[in-house]
């Protein structure tokens, strides 16, 4: 896949203001990017830049007088197959019990724990970036202590994650996503793993489609996207796991983690392990089990009502 591209560049920014800037091109519906991200150029001077990408040189001119920035610099980017480029530089990744690897690396799979083979492609998610390597060992923890059995990968991307759930202990998930094509990469990726028949793909916005609440509750529930989304969808996630269930949320960073987790604090969750990589955070947020009413036999009963001395034949 050959497709050209231009960025608009920032540079010489704190972290802070890097960060900030992205949020507010990735938010202004006028400047409409492609993909926007933040890099440490300097790490001596602790200095950072936003790079957004552009579908043409106009429309990153465009964005740059909008943000009245004089400095950034629009360029061109090289006309290179990327995806080729991206699996050259990919190696295996170990995620506790998980190994992702590109079809380039088949030759180094591990003798034991799960294999999974993911392309770089048209969707998000290989397993190298730190949002869904800390996803999955966060899943490799919580299998240690329970078996999942309704599993939703929301937001699913390339599939990664719920095709390891699926493969941990064959039981059955639902992968949505907003975008077709990233449901269409995860039943390929599916089946390419073996697990074709335990993933149900459905392409979704959100929490309301039918078949989202009719497989509700979930015992495990990934939600790897973004900051804002986790903070409007936690009234919905919280509604749909179960009593006992896990939701691990990522796709957050650092300075974002008080504000997303007071959001499930504040509907009953119970914080569990975190797991940083570099800037990003997974957090595994736990849903109680509901309290059971305290059981008491006959002759208790009776001793209450009647005093001791009471037995029966």
């Amino acid at each position: 896949m050959s497709i050209a591209r231009v960025t608009l560049t920032i540079g010489n920014l704190s972290h802070d203001q890097s960060h900030a800037l992205a949020e507010q091109i990735e938010n202004d519906f006028r400047l409409d990017p492609l993909a926007v991200s933040i890099n440490e150029t300097d790490e001596a001077n602790a200095l950072w830049e936003t790079v957004a990408w552009f579908e043409s040189t106009e429309l990153a001119i465009e964005a740059r007088a909008h943000l009245q920035n004089p400095q950034a610099v629009v360029a061109d980017v090289p006309d290179l197959d990327w995806v080729k480029r991206s699996l050259e530089g990919l190696a295996p990744v170990a995620a506790g019990r998980f190994f992702l690897h590109g079809s380039h690396d088949r030759h180094v799979r591990r003798a034991g724990g799960i294999s999974l083979e993911i392309d770089a492609g048209t969707a998000f998610g290989t397993g190298h970036h730190g949002t869904t390597a800390g996803c999955l060992e966060a899943l490799d923890d919580i299998l240690k202590s329970s078996r999942p059995c309704r599993i939703l990968d929301l937001g699913c991307g390339t599939g990664v994650l719920a095709i390891a759930a699926a493969r941990a202990h064959k039981n059955k998930a639902l992968a949505t996503d907003i975008d077709p094509e990233a449901v269409r990469v995860t039943m390929n990726n599916a089946a390419l793993n073996g697990v074709k028949p335990l993933l149900r793909g459905q392409t979704a916005a959100g929490l309301h489609h039918a078949s989202i609440q009719q497989s509700a509750p979930y015992d495990l529930i990934f939600a790897n996207i973004l900051a804002r989304p986790l903070a409007s969808l936690a009234p919905g996630l919280c509604s749909i796991l179960a009593p006992g269930g896990s939701l691990i949320l990522s796709g957050l960073t650092i300075d974002q983690k008080r504000w997303i987790t007071a959001c499930y604090r504040n509907r009953g969750l119970i914080q569990g392990k975190i797991i940083r990589k570099e800037n990003w955070l997974a957090v595994v947020m736990k849903k109680p089990n509901k309290k059971r009413p305290k059981l008491f036999s006959l002759e208790r009963n009776i001793t209450n009502l009647f005093g001791p001395g009471w037995e029966l034949d």
